[in-house]
């Protein structure tokens, strides 16, 4: 009985007892420049994204490093420029590099300062065996599987994007009519036909992944790779009519394994006090001009391979997307309430002379113009 109040009075003081961290870092005015990006070795560009930190109590988010010089840099001398496609993203051409050769990269940034990466060997990417998914919990959970018959990769990093194609819940066909001074006078048909507007029916979404998604086989007798990338919810809108993800992978070295690693935990497992406690992140980039300025990031070279996969809503049974959109009848004149959020659509019951009387409406999202939180232009990979 003594010991377990002694625990809860530990307890009870290592949960309480919490006060204002305020680290003591001297960063210089610009920030430490950050280098984000690998070198792609196959028939792909190249793609690094510069920037600069900033304070936790500044305003600006993202400071993005215009204006510099981004080479790639072969031990043989080779050089093969970036060019600056703006934001801070600097892109090459197809580079398809000598796997015997070793390459870095140079940056020059506008305020003369020279950095480079370490000199590194191209790593060989094995190709994506499949991408496969599996009904978990309600929702679903993909999969990328991989494997490496030499057992030479090891490591593994992964991207991937999102794209999703969904539907309002109700089509429209009429559209309002305003004066000049914006008040609604009116409702008219969308076509001179009374078909439903396509346009705000149909749409499209796509997201890019976030976190930092890696794997390694180190520990494990054959270099075979079976790992679980993304989960969506039950019921997901993602799922409601046709869902893809296209996946990138790519062979890391050992470092640039455990760099990412760092990054990771650093910021994607902090938050409780049983969590790994922030480390120092050591990269392979550094400032030639001032040798002790810190610099963030890691270049690794490698040729990048990707696969893409389609999911049907009918193969998921039972998955019960439904909006929230509430049918309700709403009387003509209510189009003057239309700044509140109301949509006209399908004419539900018609007056003297074939008039609309009443009509449907509803203020929620996706309810009758899918284009309020997507675009309706088709992706060009859509089947």
């Amino acid at each position: 009985m003594k010991k377990l109040f002694i625990n809860i009075i530990f307890l009870f003081a290592l949960f309480s007892c919490k006060e204002k961290f305020t680290a003591n870092i001297q960063s210089p005015s610009t920030g430490y420049l950050v280098v984000e990006g690998f070198i792609n070795s196959g028939s792909n560009p190249t793609t690094i994204t510069l920037s600069r930190t900033t304070r936790l109590y500044d305003s600006v988010n993202i400071i993005h490093e215009g204006n510099a010089v981004v080479n790639i840099l072969g031990e043989n001398n080779e050089i093969f420029p970036l060019y600056a496609t703006g934001n801070g993203v600097y892109v090459s051409t197809a580079l398809n590099l000598n796997a015997s050769e070793k390459y870095r990269l140079q940056i020059k940034t506008q305020d003369n300062k020279e950095y480079l990466s370490d000199l590194v060997s191209v790593k060989q990417t094995p190709d994506i065996d499949s991408i496969s998914w599996r009904r978990q919990n309600g929702g679903l959970k993909i999969y990328v599987n991989t494997h490496d018959p030499q057992n030479n990769t090891k490591y593994y990093k992964w991207d991937y994007e999102e794209t999703w194609e969904f539907h309002s819940a109700y089509h429209s066909s009429l559209i309002y009519q305003f004066d000049q001074n914006f008040v609604p006078t009116g409702v008219i048909y969308r076509f001179a036909d009374h078909h439903e507007d396509s346009t705000i029916y149909k749409c499209w979404n796509t997201v890019n992944s976030t976190n930092i998604n890696i794997g390694s086989s180190e520990k494990l007798a054959a270099d075979v790779i079976d790992l679980p990338l993304v989960f969506i919810e039950p019921a997901s809108i993602k799922l409601s009519v046709l869902y893809s993800i296209h996946i990138r992978q790519y062979a890391l070295s050992r470092n640039a394994y455990l760099f990412y690693q760092t990054i990771k935990k650093n910021t994607e497992q902090l938050g409780s006090i049983f969590d790994a406690q922030p480390t120092e992140l050591t990269g392979n980039i550094h400032c030639v001009t001032n040798p002790e300025e810190l610099v963030i990031g890691f270049v690794d070279i490698s040729e990048e391979k990707d696969k893409r996969i389609f999911i049907r809503n009918d193969e998921l049974p039972g998955w019960n997307y439904g909006t929230r959109c509430a049918e309700y009848i709403v009387e003509t004149d209510s189009i003057r309430q239309y700044g509140g959020g109301l949509y006209p659509t399908i004419p539900f019951i018609r007056g003297v002379g074939n008039s609309i009387v009443k009509f449907y409406a509803t203020p929620e999202i996706n309810c009758m113009d899918c284009t309020l939180t997507g675009s309706n232009v088709r992706p060009s990979f859509w089947p």
